[in-house]
Parts: C-alpha cells; structure tokens; sequence
C-alpha cells in the first residue's frame, strides 16, 4: 500500500490541523509515494524500534512523539535522535509522528485513559477555540439540496455530536451579469430577481479549502457569493483532556490506587488527600499542568496527568486532588488507538504493537 494513502488514513482519525502550535506531527522521514509492507506502533522512536521495524519487515513507523521535535543543523549521529534518521533513511523506514493531533481529537490519548478508568458521561476538559467558521451562501431554491449535500460531504455542517446540520431561509436575490459571463439565470445587462435560499453551515478551519472548493463545484452560479465568518465558539468534541465520572464514587487512596494498578506505575505523586469521596475525574495525557484551573472549573474532585512540578501542585489549594502518574504511564496506550483505528480503516494489514521500547524513567 502506498504511503500516502496510508497518510490519508491517519489524518481522518488525527488531523495534523489540530496539532498545537509547538508541535510536529505528520511525515518525518520518508516518500508518501513509497510501497509500504509492514506498520509498527511505538510511542517514541528510538535505535531499538527501527530495529524492531526492520527485523519485522515493517518500513512504516508510526509513533505519538515526533522523533524530530525541534530543527536539525546537521545529521551526523551524535545523539539517537541523529542516529534514528539515518538509520531511518539507510532503510527505507518512513516515520509518521500523531501526537498532540491525536491528543486533540474526540477518541484520541486521554479518551483512552478514561476507558481505561471506566469513566462515564466524557466531555472534552479544554475545548479547542477559534477554529471553527460559518459558511453563509445563497443559492437557486431549487438547487438548494446539491449544494447543501456537497457542503456537508466535503465536511461542514458538523455541530458536536451531530451532522448535517445546517440553516436555511427563503429569500430573494438580485444580480446583473456584465459583459463577457455567462449567466446561469436572468440577461446579461438587466436586472434579474431571483427566488434564493439562504443557506448557513459550520466548518473547521481545516477544512475551509474542501468546502469553498465543494461549493463552486456544486453551485450553478458562475460567481456564487459566499461569506466566511470566524466563530469564538468553543469547539466542544475537539481539545485537551477529558472529565467524566465514576460509575460509583471511591475512597481517594482507593482511587490512587487504581491509577497504580491500571497505569502500571511505581508510584503516583499527588497534592494533599482531602478527605472526601471522589467520583468527577479530570484527565490529561502527557504535560497537563497548564489545565488544572480547567480541571477545578469543571468541578473535577481528582485530575490526573503528569509532569507536574513541584510549585504547580500547591495550585489544588485544597479544591481538588492532582495526581501525576508519570507522562510515558499517562500515554502508553496511544499505540490501541493507532492499531484499533487503522485496523477498521485499512484491514488485512500488517500492523504490530512495538515491544521494544526502552524504558526512560526509572524508580527505585
């Protein structure tokens, strides 16, 4: 299978648009026009996965960290990142990086934490905000469904948990074709009126190019008019982190220690126990501390994340407990979202979970 389509298939579950600013996801290393035997899931890439990649056959490394997170001056092999690309390179191994994509998504990193908890009732704990549009065109009342069906096909008209969504009023329209057009309706030279639809629809930024391009293909107007306006709507089922609840509430060490068992790990730094049941659980794959007032906004009794500092715990001020599991604990399961995604959307596949990652951190 060739690469790209392979690209074309990450990019439906993970949008590298939704990446952050800091970030780097998507094609590192490699050719999207290359043939692709073999996939291998990792969440770092490091000397001994690409030689597990390659005594597995798999040319594709699909990882949640970017191997090249910041600009390379030169590629001489003096520290692994180096030495990964050139391994890379000498054998043909392409490494596609989904990371804070893929923690932004609905079903991406901290969903899976939360599965993994059992939690209930999920919402997106910081929604993204100042990517979403409103497309507002006017089309001939009776060509008002071509045009509606091929907005909503090229991926607008998605409203939280629900699709085709869009809004239309009758109306008329006027217009006077100038010299040298070609008129879909009315004379070139008179004032024509037409019976128009009003039609309205929401967007992602990301998909602003898709849609306009849909909509002059769909529209039978020769020069359709349209306008696009940003929206400061939060994007609720896009973002950071996750809150949900308990089925039932749980004593607080009890909990503490479901995050050891579930999480695998040593130990589980947290703020001060409060002394009360919990139940609301606020989540974070990864560096999470920038979102504990967003945890505390949503009322959460626990949040979870890591790489938390030792200043940035006194900022439960005794309105929630802050447990850090760890980022590698908080994030190991990415790699059964890529396998349990990519399998539904190119099956039959040689795909593997990489078994070799080395261990980073340790605790005595």
């Amino acid at each position: 299978m060739q690469l790209q389509h392979i690209i074309d298939a990450l990019e439906q579950i993970a949008p590298t648009a939704l990446q952050e600013d800091f970030d780097n996801c998507g094609l590192l290393v490699g050719q999207r026009q290359a043939d692709i035997n073999g996939i291998l899931l990792c969440i770092d890439v490091s000397e001994q996965v690409i030689d597990e990649a390659k005594q597995h056959g798999c040319n594709l490394i699909i990882s949640h960290h970017p191997l090249i997170f910041r600009g390379l001056k030169s590629i001489t092999g003096r520290n692994e990142v180096e030495r990964c690309v050139v391994a890379a390179i000498k054998n043909d191994i392409a490494i596609y990086a989904a990371h804070t994509c893929m923690d932004s998504v609905w079903g991406g990193v901290s969903f899976k934490m939360a599965e993994k908890l059992g939690l209930q009732n999920l919402q997106i704990l910081v929604p993204q905000q100042h990517k979403l549009l409103k497309l507002t065109t006017f089309v001939p009342t009776a060509h008002l469904e071509q045009v509606r069906t091929a907005l909503f096909a090229a991926g607008a008209g998605h409203i939280g948990h629900y699709d085709a969504c869009s809004y239309a009023t009758d109306g008329l329209g006027t217009f006077r074709a100038g010299a040298d057009t070609h008129p879909f309706c009315g004379a070139i030279g008179e004032v024509h009126t037409e019976p128009e639809t009003r039609l309205e629809v929401v967007l992602p930024t990301f998909r602003q190019a898709a849609v306009v391009a849909a909509l002059l293909r769909a529209h039978p107007y020769e020069e359709p008019a349209f306008d696009l306006i940003a929206l400061n709507n939060r994007w609720q089922t896009a973002g950071l982190g996750v809150v949900g609840n308990l089925p039932e509430s749980m004593d607080e060490t009890e909990f503490l220690q479901r995050l050891k068992h579930t999480f695998g790990t040593a130990a589980v730094k947290h703020s001060p126990l409060l002394g009360h049941p919990v139940q609301r659980i606020a989540l974070c794959g990864g560096s999470g501390a920038d979102f504990i007032a967003d945890a505390k906004a949503a009322q959460a009794d626990v949040y979870v994340t890591a790489d938390v500092t030792y200043h940035r715990f006194f900022e439960a001020d005794n309105r929630l407990l802050i447990a850090d599991i760890g980022h590698f604990e908080s994030e190991q399961f990415t790699k059964e979202i890529f396998l349990e995604q990519l399998s539904k959307k190119i099956p039959n596949f040689a795909i593997r979970l990489a078994t070799s990652e080395p261990k980073r951190v340790f605790v005595l």
